[in-house]
């Protein structure tokens, strides 16, 4: 299904971008460094594990690391939620990227259904 080259073009892919973009923006300046290093990766995971699994020879590799990269966005999640709480972002921010994040969620989990429908 996926090519190295269709990475790019997915949705997904590009939702996952705006996303990180956003996280990297929103935490530029937090001076807690392990956490801001933990939801940049975080968020990172996602781009990058949909453009890895998008290169495998298979749809059920790119299946995994679509899952994978779901489990990225629980962490991204988990992350925001904290990140507000601990004061580091506001709740406008946090819900901007919460709503980022959940589109991204729900448009890995659309693929996922679409492989694996396609899966015999």
């Amino acid at each position: 299904m996926g090519t190295v080259k269709g990475f790019k073009s997915l949705l997904v892919c590009q939702k996952s971008f705006i996303l990180t973009k956003k996280v990297y923006v929103s935490f530029g300046g937090c001076r807690d460094f392990s956490f801001k290093d933990q939801i940049q990766r975080a968020s990172i995971s996602v781009m990058n594990n949909i453009a890895e699994g998008s290169a495998r020879k298979s749809d059920k590799a790119f299946y995994n690391y679509l899952s994978i990269a779901k489990g990225s966005c629980a962490e991204d999640e988990s992350m925001l939620l904290i990140g507000a709480g601990l004061n580091y972002l506001s709740i406008d921010n946090q819900k901007e990227l919460l709503e980022i994040n959940g589109e991204t969620a729900k448009l890995l989990n659309g693929l996922m259904k679409k492989l694996k429908a396609q899966d015999p």
